[in-house]
C-alpha cells in the first residue's frame, strides 16, 4: 500500500500523541538521528562494505534502518512543524535547476 509522507508523519503524531512525554527536543531528535544513520552505516558497511559482520552478532536489516531514520525525521518535523512533502519538493526542485546539466542524461529508445 502506497503511502503519502502526510499519512507517515500522521501516523508518528498519532503514536507520539499517545504518551504525556510527547516529542523530545529537537537537539535530541537530530542525535537520535545520527545515531540511527550510524546503525545504517554498519549494516551497509557489514553487506557492501569492507567489514563482515562478526558470527556472534545477530543479522541487521538495511530496510530496518532507513524504517528508523524515517521515524525519526519524522518526529523531528512534526516537533519543527514542518511539511515533509513540501520540504522534498522545494529540494528536488533545487537539483532539478542546479544538476540540470551536471549529468549525462539517459537516451530515449525512442529517440535513437
Amino acid at each position: 500500500m502506497e503511502k503519502s509522507l502526510a499519512k507517515v508523519q500522521q501516523e508518528i503524531d498519532e503514536y507520539i500523541g499517545q504518551f504525556q512525554e510527547g516529542y523530545f527536543q529537537p537537539m535530541t531528535l537530530v542525535v537520535r538521528l545520527t545515531e540511527e544513520l550510524g546503525e545504517l552505516a554498519r549494516e551497509v558497511n557489514h553487506l557492501y562494505g569492507e567489514k563482515p559482520k562478526k558470527t556472534s552478532e545477530e543479522p541487521g536489516e538495511i530496510e530496518l534502518e532507513l524504517g528508523d531514520m524515517l521515524f525519526v525525521m519524522g518526529c523531528l518535523a512534526n516537533r519543527l512543524g514542518i511539511d515533509l512533502t513540501r520540504a522534498h519538493d522545494r529540494v528536488l526542485a533545487k537539483f532539478q535547476e542546479r544538476d540540470k546539466d551536471r549529468w549525462t542524461r539517459k537516451v530515449d529508445q525512442a529517440d535513437e
